[in-house]
C-alpha cells in the first residue's frame, strides 16, 4: 500500500530532486516502491535523465532491474531511447542484462534495431549481452537492424559490430530466410556485402 511519503518519494525522483528524494526516504519512504504502473523511482529518474539521482539511489541499493508493466527499466529504457549515458551507468551498477523487453528482446535488440550504434558497440565491447538473443517475433539483434533500418551506413556498421562479436550471420528469421537474403530482398546491396564476408 502506498504512503504519503512513497507517493512524494517517486515524485522527487521523476522530477530530479534529490534533496526530496532523501526526505522521503528519511520519512520512511519504500526504496522500492512503486507507482500505479509498477514503475519504481530509479526509472522514473532515469526518464528524466536525473543521473545524479539515478547513481544515488543505486548507491541505496534500490533494485535496479525491477521493471514496469511494460517491462522498463532504467537499463532497457537507455538502450531504447538512446541514452549512452545512463546504459553506462546502470551496466556499471551491474545491471541484469538478461532482462527482456516486451517483445522479448535483450537491451541490445532494440538498440540495433533503432540503429543506437554508440549503444549497440558499448554493449558489443563492454559486456557479454547474447548476440544472438531471439525474441518472440523471431528476430535476433542482426536481422532487426536489417528489416526495420534503410540498409544505410548505420545500419552496416551496426551489422558489421554484431558480426564481429559473434551475431551468427546463418540465424534464420521464424520462416527460414537468412540475413543476407532478408537484405538482398530489401535491395540493401551494400548491407548484404558486409553479412557476406561472414559466411
Amino acid at each position: 500500500m502506498s504512503t504519503n511519503a512513497d507517493e512524494r518519494y517517486l515524485a522527487a525522483a521523476a522530477a530530479g530532486d534529490l534533496d526530496g528524494v532523501r526526505a522521503a526516504l528519511a520519512d520512511g519512504a519504500d526504496k522500492d516502491a512503486q507507482d500505479r504502473e509498477e514503475a519504481s523511482a530509479i526509472l522514473a529518474a532515469a526518464r528524466g535523465g536525473h543521473y545524479d539521482v539515478v547513481r544515488f539511489l543505486i548507491a541505496e541499493g534500490v533494485d535496479i532491474d525491477a521493471q514496469d508493466q511494460t517491462c522498463f527499466n532504467p537499463f532497457i529504457h537507455g538502450c531504447i531511447h538512446d541514452d549512452l549515458e545512463l546504459v553506462k551507468i546502470m551496466v556499471e551498477a551491474g545491471t541484469d542484462l538478461k532482462r527482456l523487453t516486451r517483445f522479448g528482446g535483450n537491451g541490445l535488440t532494440p538498440a540495433a534495431e533503432k540503429g543506437h550504434l554508440d549503444i549497440v558497440r558499448y554493449l558489443l565491447e563492454n559486456t557479454d549481452i547474447n548476440v544472438n538473443l531471439t525474441n518472440t517475433l523471431g528476430w535476433t539483434a542482426l536481422i532487426e537492424t536489417i528489416i526495420l533500418g534503410d540498409g544505410g551506413p548505420v545500419r552496416q556498421e551496426t551489422a558489421e559490430l554484431l558480426l564481429q562479436h559473434g551475431a551468427k550471420p546463418g540465424m534464420t528469421d521464424e520462416w527460414g530466410v537468412p540475413p543476407i537474403d532478408l537484405a538482398r530482398k530489401r535491395g540493401f546491396d551494400d548491407l548484404a556485402a558486409v553479412i557476406e564476408r561472414y559466411l
